[in-house]
């Protein structure tokens, strides 16, 4: 499910400054500086409020709804190691509440009149298009910086996060009550960014885990005899492509706007707005065809829209059918899919991404 996207805004990032501290004495500038120490402030702050979770489900005061969850992420994990070819090793393990909602807030950036996002690079992650702070009010006066300068920004609520295994991630407070689908999916996805991670490549290593952690959740009800559960799961992803499909339309359009050299920046401005108005239209009779008067989406739409947010959008979905046709390819093999992956990651990024769609034309 595009969980980042409903209510709740459950986008993940990566996190790594805490490894990388030594590299921050090397690295110039007060807002280098501010970025990395926050960063590992924040990342402290989980560390030290962990807990077994073996503890606390023996704990007869623990509170009988998140003994329930920790007991249902133990059989995640086992079966993410069994039938999935994921590799827990020692993540999850852990629990601890940040007494706050969300984790992170990432920071996207883009030009006004342009969906090429800003990007910035860090130590061992490479180039990313996203900046996550632990803090909000850090992140919207960093993301204020760039709207001085007229450049469209997003900030998402992000509610979990992984270190790529620099760290054993835990679990957290502002994503363990999620559905059984939402959490499976969480814990999945995350597993495979410690799996296989591509550096400087957001955009393949987000739709990997997209398409590996919704194949594991309809796995999991399969296994579980649960028809009920992943019948409604099937709804949310039609749903959900469905959502995609409008946004990508609609960043299609902007893109003709934006690359229209004849076209004035006054008037790429005004058609900027109407096309955006066009998609909160499409979206309104979209619903209808649902047959709901409300849905998880009804936030991002009444929200402003620009240019930064529908990046957030393209870099978790844009590939996920191709990486879908990589696990046809394989007959649903996942051991064989992760060894296909692992030689796409190889290549450089285009011939990446080349080779990517040769499997979806190939379909």
């Amino acid at each position: 499910m595009l969980k980042f996207i409903k209510k709740g805004a459950r986008r993940r990032i990566v996190i790594l400054a805490c490894a990388c501290l030594p590299m921050v004495l090397a690295l110039s500038g007060c807002q280098t500086i501010r970025f990395y120490s926050q960063a590992v402030a924040g990342q402290y702050e989980i560390l030290a409020h962990q807990k077994p979770i073996a503890k606390l489900i023996d704990n007869p005061a623990t509170d009988p709804k998140l003994k329930a969850k920790l007991e249902l992420v133990l059989k995640l994990r086992q079966f993410a190691e069994q039938e999935l070819n994921l590799r827990p090793d020692g993540s999850y393990l852990r629990y601890a509440d940040l007494h706050r909602e969300f984790v992170v807030w990432n920071v996207n950036v883009a030009p006004a009149l342009s969906l090429d996002p800003k990007t910035w690079w860090f130590p061992i992650v490479g180039a990313a298009s996203y900046r996550g702070y632990f803090s909000e009010t850090a992140a919207r006066r960093y993301a204020a910086i760039w709207e001085e300068k007229g450049w469209d920004t997003y900030i998402g609520d992000v509610p979990t996060y992984s270190t790529l295994g620099w760290f054993r991630d835990p679990l957290l407070n502002t994503f363990i009550f999620e559905s059984e689908a939402d959490l499976a999916e969480t814990i999945f996805h995350e597993l495979t960014h410690k799996r296989l991670f591509v550096v400087g490549d957001t955009d393949f290593n987000e739709a990997l885990a997209t398409t590996v952690s919704q194949e594991g959740v309809r796995r999991w009800f399969q296994a579980e005899h649960n028809t009920l559960g992943r019948e409604e799961y099937e709804k949310s992803i039609r749903h959900d492509d469905d959502f995609v499909k409008l946004v990508m339309i609609g960043r299609n359009e902007l893109e003709k706007v934006y690359a229209d050299a004849g076209l004035p920046e006054a008037d790429k401005l005004r058609r900027k707005a109407e096309v955006i108005a066009h998609m909160r239209a499409d979206y309104a009779e979209l619903k209808k065809k649902w047959g709901v008067s409300k849905s998880g989406y009804d936030d991002w739409f009444e929200e402003p829209i620009n240019n930064a947010k529908l990046n957030t959008i393209a870099a978790y979905y844009d590939l996920v059918p191709a990486f879908e046709a990589v696990l046809r390819a394989q007959d649903g093999n996942l051991e064989k899919f992760f060894q296909a992956v692992a030689d796409l990651a190889k290549a450089p990024l285009e011939k990446r991404h080349e080779a990517l769609g040769a499997y979806l034309n190939a379909k």
